[in-house]
């Protein structure tokens, strides 16, 4: 496995080691130990999984206070653009968006810390995308930012009018209503 550090305290992109033959490929997606070797201090206790067609754009969601989630994603299959926004005020990156394409064929994974808000747009039909919650869903605790919101300057790879935005997801306020 091979971590990529970001301009982003504490974002990391993983790379694990995948080993290919002629009958397909086998990797391990997670494996508590080498996160205990890396000293990755994160006890994952929730894993969730969507299916999207192409043209989908979930989030960007977030928990806030003690609902606050880390998460560990990936795609299982298919193609994502993945975004985060960094939330956390004492941060140089705060306000400021990092994206980065995760796929079934680079089995890439992207670290995210509390304090970003996260959603993807999805670049490929029949795409499932996967991840690991440090923290259960709390419904009272969910917030979110427009993923069209322009001051984030994020290109989501998928034409204005192919974009498939859920109503909750479109009500979501800008940032600087936060």
């Amino acid at each position: 496995m091979t971590i990529t550090t970001t301009d982003f305290a504490d974002l990391l992109v993983i790379q694990p080691q995948v080993f290919q033959d002629n009958r397909g490929y086998f990797f391990e997606s997670f494996t508590q130990k080498k996160w205990n070797n890396l000293e990755l201090d994160y006890s994952w206790i929730q894993d969730n999984e969507s299916k999207s067609s192409y043209g989908v754009i979930r989030g960007l969601h977030f928990q806030i206070g003690d609902s606050a989630q880390a998460k560990l994603v990936r795609v299982i299959q298919g193609k994502v653009l993945d975004v985060v926004v960094d939330l956390r005020q004492d941060q140089p990156t705060y306000g400021k968006s990092y994206s980065i394409l995760l796929s079934g064929e680079n089995k890439r994974q992207l670290l995210v810390p509390r304090g970003f808000a996260h959603g993807y747009g999805v670049l490929e039909d029949n795409t499932i995308f996967a991840y690991k919650c440090d923290n259960y869903y709390n419904k009272e605790a969910e917030s979110g930012i427009h993923c069209e919101d322009v001051s984030l300057e994020i290109d989501w790879l998928i034409p204005t009018e192919k974009r498939i935005i859920s109503e909750k997801d479109q009500v979501l306020p800008l940032l600087k209503n936060l």
